[in-house]
C-alpha cells in the first residue's frame, strides 16, 4: 500500500503489477464537481500498453471502474475508489529468476525488506502508474475548469533532443502534444526518436529520456517558502513515478553553468500585468509561483529490463549467475511516463489550489 498525503488531497494505491486488480482511493475531492470522463479516458489511453512497437506488448484494457465517490457523473464528496483489473498477467515470465535480483530494478531492496522478489516489481512496478494516472486525470479535469493547462512532452530520447519551448507556449499547441504519435514540439523529430528506440530494442537494450511538463494559467503567489514550496511538494510526488532519477525546475542544472546576468529573468510590464521577459526560473521563485508558465523536467532512466546478458547473484545459492530478462517490457519507459508526469503534476497543483481557496474563505 502506497499513499500520498497532500494538504487537502490524500491518495492510496493498492495492488501490484501481477495482482488480480489494482485500486486507487482519493480523499478530499470537492463534492458536486463533474467527472471529466473524456480527460480521464484520453490520459489512460496514452499510458496504455500494447499500442505500438515502442511500448510493451502487454495487452490490458485499462478500463476504470468507479466503486464509490461518484454518482450520476459527479463527485459526492466521499472517497473516490477506482478499480482496474489486471487481465494479461504473466507471472510465469519471472519463475526462473525468483531468487535472482534484476540489475537496475528494486528487486534486491525489496528482498532485503520482505525476504522475496515480487513478480514484475510488485507494488514498485511501472503498471502502478495506471491508478496514479486515473487520480491525476480527475485533477486535470478540475484544473481545466479553472483554465489551467498541464501538458507534457518528450524533450529528449537517447541522443535526439527537441527544441526549447517559447517563453509563453501557446495553449493550443501544448494541448495538441497529446494527439501526436510521440508528444514532441518539433514533429519532424518523431521518426528519429522512433529509430533510436527501435534500434535499442533490436539490440536487446533500452533507452532513457527526459520529460518536460508545463503548467499554464497558474496564479502568482501560490505556495509557501522552505519545505512547503511548490518545488518541494512537486518533487516529492514526482519521484513516485518509477524510473525518475532527477527532477529540475526552469533551467535546472544547466543554469548552474551560467552567470546571474544570464539566469535572472527581467521583470516587465505586458498587457497591464507584471511578467518576466524570460523564464529561466520556470515560473517559480523561492518555491512560490510567479504567474509565468511553470516548467519542470524529469530524467527517466533506461528501462532496466533488457534482453542482453547481465550479471547478478542467486540469493538462494549465493553464487554468481548470468541472466537475460524475458517477458514484455518497454524499450523506453519515458514514452508512457509522459501522462504520468502530467497526472502527478496536476494532483499536486490541485492540492495547492484547494488549500489556497480554503485559506481565502
Amino acid at each position: 500500500m502506497m499513499e500520498y498525503h497532500g494538504k487537502r488531497l490524500r491518495l492510496r494505491l493498492e495492488g501490484e503489477s501481477h495482482s488480480p486488480e489494482m485500486r486507487v482511493t482519493i480523499w478530499g475531492l470537492p463534492a458536486g464537481e463533474p467527472v471529466d470522463e473524456e480527460t480521464l479516458r484520453n490520459l489512460l489511453a496514452r499510458r496504455r500498453p500494447g499500442r505500438s512497437a515502442l511500448t510493451t506488448a502487454r495487452n490490458e484494457k485499462d478500463e476504470p471502474e468507479f466503486l464509490s465517490g461518484v454518482r450520476d457523473g459527479a463527485l459526492t464528496g466521499e472517497p473516490v475508489v477506482i478499480r482496474f483489473a489486471n487481465e494479461d498477467r504473466r507471472p510465469e515470465d519471472y519463475a526462473a529468476i525468483r531468487t535472482i535480483p534484476r540489475p537496475g530494478h528494486a528487486d534486491y531492496p525489496q528482498y532485503l525488506q520482505g525476504g522475496a522478489i515480487p513478480s514484475g516489481g510488485g507494488a514498485l512496478g511501472g503498471r502502478m502508474t495506471l491508478p496514479l494516472c486515473a487520480a491525476g486525470a480527475l485533477a486535470l479535469g478540475m484544473l481545466k475548469k479553472k483554465n489551467i493547462t498541464v501538458a507534457g512532452r518528450l524533450l529528449s530520447v537517447g541522443g535526439v533532443r527537441d527544441i526549447p519551448l517559447p517563453v509563453r507556449p501557446p495553449k493550443e499547441r501544448l494541448e495538441a502534444l497529446a494527439e501526436k504519435k510521440l508528444p514532441v514540439w518539433s514533429e519532424g523529430l518523431i521518426p528519429r526518436m522512433e529509430e533510436e528506440i527501435l534500434a535499442a530494442k533490436a539490440a536487446g537494450d533500452s533507452l532513457g529520456g527526459v520529460i518536460e511538463c508545463v503548467a499554464l494559467g497558474l496564479p502568482g503567489g501560490l505556495g509557501h517558502p522552505r519545505f512547503e514550496g511548490v518545488t518541494n511538494r512537486l518533487a516529492a510526488a514526482l519521484f513516485a513515478i518509477p524510473g525518475v532519477k532527477g527532477v529540475e525546475f526552469g533551467d535546472g542544472f544547466a543554469g548552474a553553468a551560467q552567470r546571474g546576468s544570464e539566469q535572472n529573468d527581467p521583470f516587465i510590464l505586458a498587457d497591464g500585468s507584471i511578467q518576466t521577459e524570460t523564464n529561466h526560473a520556470g515560473g517559480l521563485l523561492g518555491g512560490i509561483t510567479t504567474g509565468m508558465p511553470l516548467v519542470l523536467r524529469l530524467a527517466m532512466k533506461p528501462t532496466p529490463s533488457i534482453a542482453r546478458e547481465q550479471r547478478s547473484v542467486d540469493l538462494q545459492t549465493m553464487r554468481p549467475v548470468s541472466l537475460c530478462i524475458g517477458g514484455r517490457h518497454d524499450p523506453c519507459i519515458a514514452v508512457r511516463a509522459v501522462p504520468a508526469a502530467e497526472a502527478v503534476t496536476a494532483l499536486v497543483l490541485l492540492d495547492l489550489l484547494l488549500e489556497a481557496d480554503e485559506g481565502n474563505e
